[in-house]
């Protein structure tokens, strides 16, 4: 009876040539899952494409341990295959948040940071490898540097409009997060809030001459977006659930309290 067909490669020892070989095989195998990661819509695609490069991964490590190489390829041997193992796993854990980071930065964003974690996760590999003159991860998608980190200042006021007022509002951020706090006008969106003011972590701030009664939003996250007033990862998203008087003085909290006297309600993001 003949052997089963089997998928993994002769047992070696490969040289140099033979490796090379080998890694440009591995590099055609991935070119279509990691170019998912490029075309990618909508955040439930996003989380499908990591999983489905995470299971390519894995393959081509069970593919790698059934080599064997020369003496002078053996430490790069083994340190790819850790390093396409380490990939998987972030791929893997990541993949749940990455639909909710979706929502924050859009999924654009959220998938460059993946395709650049995944370099990074590889890179320690790639670098071996490069000083042993061969090549790997060409099908590997570039997005290119990240954006510079961009953290207003406490109390930095980001959005006025509208008539002015007498009210006045002194917020305190006792979270662990930067917040934006948006306040709107009664019977406004939150999109358009009269003002929104970048508050800090642990830090206070006071907004004065707020016209009218109005409500109060705010916006939790890391990773700031100037352009779009928003966070693009770890976002949050809460309304208080009263409405603030117009021409008076408040002050609010904006961290849980167990005998807190405002409740606030998770919303949809803004």
């Amino acid at each position: 009876m003949p052997a089963p067909a089997s998928s993994v490669p002769t047992a070696g020892p490969l040289g140099s040539a033979a490796y090379q070989a080998e890694l440009t095989r591995i590099d055609q195998v991935l070119a279509g899952p990691a170019s998912r990661l490029t075309r990618v819509r909508t955040a439930e695609g996003l989380s499908d494409a990591m999983n489905t490069l995470a299971d390519s991964l894995n393959t081509i490590s069970v593919r790698l341990a059934a080599i064997t190489v020369t003496s002078r390829l053996t430490a790069v041997h083994g340190l790819l295959q850790v390093r396409i193992g380490v990939a998987a796993t972030q791929l893997t854990g990541l993949s749940a948040e990455t639909e909710d980071d979706a929502r924050c930065g859009g999924v654009a964003y959220t998938s460059q940071k993946v395709q650049r974690q995944l370099r990074t996760d590889l890179s320690a590999a790639l670098v071996q490898l490069q000083r042993l003159k061969l090549t790997f991860g060409k099908t590997l998608p570039d997005p290119g540097r990240a954006p510079e980190q961009v953290r207003p200042d406490n109390g930095d006021v980001l959005v006025r409009r509208g008539p002015n007022g007498t009210g006045q509002l002194r917020i305190t951020n006792g979270t662990a997060k930067d917040v934006a706090v948006s306040i709107v006008t009664d019977g406004k969106p939150p999109g358009t809030p009269q003002v929104m003011v970048y508050i800090q972590a642990t830090k206070t701030a006071t907004v004065k001459q707020i016209g009218g009664a109005y409500h109060l939003y705010f916006k939790s996250g890391t990773d700031w977006d100037p352009d779009n007033r928003k966070f693009r990862a770890d976002c949050a998203f809460k309304k208080f659930d009263q409405t603030f008087g117009k021409n008076q003085g408040w002050q609010v909290n904006l961290k849980p309290m167990r005998n807190g006297n405002a409740d606030t309600t998770e919303v949809e993001a803004y």
